[in-house]
């Protein structure tokens, strides 16, 4: 049976392609990203497709509806965004964000809907991660719901699709990734579609591939030649897999390189005040080292976003505490942990601007009892396929990013998260700061300045206030 692809107006805005191919000895990069598809039988065969050259600006979409009723598919916004960089490595990025999403007159409701894949290539072969993929209050039928399921006696509902692939030509490394996000079935006619159609929200995909070897050298005259062959590092090879050859356990060691960070500007990820040296690599007992640095500050201290991103992963861990990831339009991501709270914006798949306020600092974690302090990690895309060993000493980069001067955000504005997992805390909120100007005395003119200084620490403590939170699933690693 012949399929008929209707690629739907909106929804063309809501895709894009960028592909990266090198010289014959260069890594390779491509991804492309598409928001809203719709496939449904038909007679004939007509395929349309939206592309771009690599890294072209991210097309957006406005609101859609599907037919002109919006009785099969309405949508408030479609986004789509990719990025290809190929140097000595090769990394690919892509994404397709949905929100507002209906499907048959509301039987299947979404808030929103995001598809994300990240490779790239590196010493010791090829990876990369769907990291950032997801679905915001998904309901079938007014029901909340978490994954796949039948749909009634007429179709199937498949969440969070993905595919890798890691073959490639003899002497090179390759991995491709693939997102299908949200995927509709139809076994049987309904809301006018026909059988065998198939709705797809969040499509992306991403592949990466290592340079070949090097060609066989020969040369003409007396003298023999023996053939040379570039050799492909094994996964022994790469820095974490490198092991005492006496001891001969392996344990994974820290990385010593610095790939740049190309997505745009960048800025200091705390805002005010604040100390800290390198420890990245230091012995910690509950990883294998330390994986970032610490940036100690008070209580409290505003966090910014150290580049235009998306965030991810927003939530708590045992670890972590309360943190969150952040994804940079390179496909970089950037780990922050031990938050006392979130900011009032900071939410899964929130988009950002650098310097912009996502949180606040704290203690939260296995750092608990510890001076307030953002552990700050930074894991480059080409690294990423070394799944969390992939991280970099972010110390250099901390020392050449500028700081934010201003912010704009109401003081105060922040709560603790509404999440609950397993050994979290008690719920609890979160005070950032108060002036209680009670005690002043008129009589005395310095009353007053005393009591508008900042409260210490344990003053502080002392002021929080029970509350009651929602209920959640954590989400990401620590």
């Amino acid at each position: 049976m012949r399929r008929l692809v209707l690629l739907l107006p909106f929804a063309l805005l809501g895709f894009a392609s960028a592909g990266a191919q090198g010289t014959a000895q260069t890594p390779t990069a491509s991804a492309h990203a598409l928001a809203i598809r719709i496939t449904a039988p038909s007679g004939g065969s007509t395929s349309v497709e939206v592309s771009s050259p690599p890294n072209p600006a991210p097309a957006v979409g406005g609101g859609f509806a599907y037919p002109a009723d919006g009785s099969v598919l309405t949508a408030q916004s479609t986004t789509a965004s990719v990025t290809t960089t190929v140097l000595r490595n090769a990394a690919a990025k892509a994404q397709a964000v949905v929100t507002g999403l209906s499907l048959f007159g509301g039987e299947i409701t979404a808030d929103g809907v995001t598809a994300s894949a990240s490779a790239g290539t590196g010493p010791s072969g090829a990876g990369g991660n769907p990291n950032g993929s997801g679905v915001t209050n998904l309901k079938v039928a007014g029901q909340p719901v978490t994954g796949g399921r039948a749909l009634g006696d007429w179709g199937q509902l498949v969440v969070g699709g993905q595919s890798v692939d890691s073959s490639a030509p003899t002497g090179t490394r390759g991995y491709r990734g693939s997102v299908i996000e949200l995927d509709v079935r139809l076994t049987a006619d309904h809301a006018g579609l026909p059988a065998g159609s198939e709705i797809q929200v969040g499509v992306v995909d991403v592949a990466v591939q290592t340079a070949p070897p090097a060609p066989e050298v020969t040369t003409t005259g007396q003298t023999d030649t023996t053939p040379t062959i570039a050799e492909t590092p094994s996964p022994g090879d790469s820095p974490q897999d490198r092991t005492s050859k006496q001891s001969g356990k392996a344990k994974p060691q820290p990385l010593h390189v610095q790939p740049k960070l190309t997505a745009g500007r960048y800025v200091f990820p705390v805002y005010g005040p604040s100390s800290y040296i390198d420890t990245f690599g230091a012995f910690r007992a509950d990883v294998s080292y330390h994986h970032g640095d610490d940036i100690f500050g008070q209580l409290g201290q505003p966090l910014v976003a150290c580049a235009d991103g998306t965030l991810f992963s927003i939530g708590w861990n045992k670890v972590g505490g309360n943190r969150l990831w952040l994804l940079d339009q390179q496909g970089n991501q950037f780990y922050y942990a031990h938050l006392s709270a979130f900011a009032a914006g900071a939410t899964n798949g929130a988009r950002v601007k650098a310097g912009q306020v996502i949180g606040f600092m704290g203690d939260t974690g296995d750092a608990e009892g510890t001076p307030a302090h953002l552990h700050f990690e930074v894991h480059p895309v080409s690294l990423l396929y070394l799944g969390y060993d992939g991280a970099v000493d972010p110390t250099p980069y901390l020392d050449a990013w500028s700081h934010q001067q201003d912010l704009a955000f109401p003081v105060g504005v922040g709560w603790a998260p509404l999440v609950l997992g397993p050994g979290m805390p008690e719920p609890g909120a979160i005070l950032l700061g108060m002036t209680d100007i009670s005690t002043a005395d008129g009589l005395d003119p310095a009353s007053l300045q005393r009591a508008l200084a900042p409260l210490r620490r344990s003053a502080l403590m002392q002021t929080l206030v029970p509350t009651t939170v929602a209920p959640t699933s954590d989400l990401g690693r620590g």
